[in-house]
């Protein structure tokens, strides 16, 4: 424990990632909550697949104004090698840092508004039944994390410019292709280089 913060670790949560913070909220700034997150499924969408589930831990954090949360997941990605186009499955890690502000005020009851500061930086806002929903998070982690061109294997050859199929697989020594006979000339033109 640090500076006398009480400190509570809770088990995964019963809906996959949403939890009740109203406890957290009531309670002095400096508490702190830890949750499991295991074997979580989300459904991709045009962006992504995941082949696997998400795994990790959230922690929050109380400040003066809301929470703070620091979150770090890993799962696996359902996609295509960049250069033979096979599918493969690419684990993925990414984190979430950013700071949750209430809806509703839970003393008074009252509608918390957001400055138009907290709105442009995109904080996450607490739904009006105090919970920290961390889907959208997630996902917008998750498109963050992609790589840029996944490959199956650091030395993949790619596809055969001629008949399509990976380099690696079969025979490659295609025949050449007859050429327009006015174009013959070109065959043998090689640019110069400086």
């Amino acid at each position: 424990m640090t500076g006398g913060a009480p400190r509570a670790s809770q088990p995964a949560a019963d809906a996959p990632l949403v939890w009740n913070v109203a406890g957290l909220l009531g309670e002095a700034a400096g508490a702190v909550r830890d949750y499991a997150v295991r074997g979580v499924a989300i459904e991709g969408d045009e962006d992504f697949s995941l082949a696997g589930p998400i795994e990790g831990r959230v922690h929050l954090g109380r400040t003066n104004r809301g929470l703070l949360v620091d979150a770090d997941f890993t799962t696996t990605l359902a996609t295509q090698c960049a250069r033979c186009l096979r599918d493969i499955a690419v684990p993925l890690a990414f984190e979430i840092h950013d700071e949750a502000l209430p809806a509703i005020d839970i003393p008074s009851s009252r509608a918390v508004a957001i400055s138009p500061e907290d709105e442009e930086a995109g904080v996450i806002r607490l739904n009006d039944h105090h919970e920290l929903e961390l889907d959208g998070p997630i996902r917008e982690a998750i498109v963050l994390a992609l790589p840029i061109a996944p490959l199956d294997r650091a030395d993949c050859p790619g596809l055969c410019i001629v008949c399509g199929l990976p380099l690696d697989e079969g025979d490659h020594d295609h025949p050449d292709d007859e050429i327009d006979p006015r174009l013959e000339a070109l065959r043998g033109f090689v640019a110069e280089v400086d």
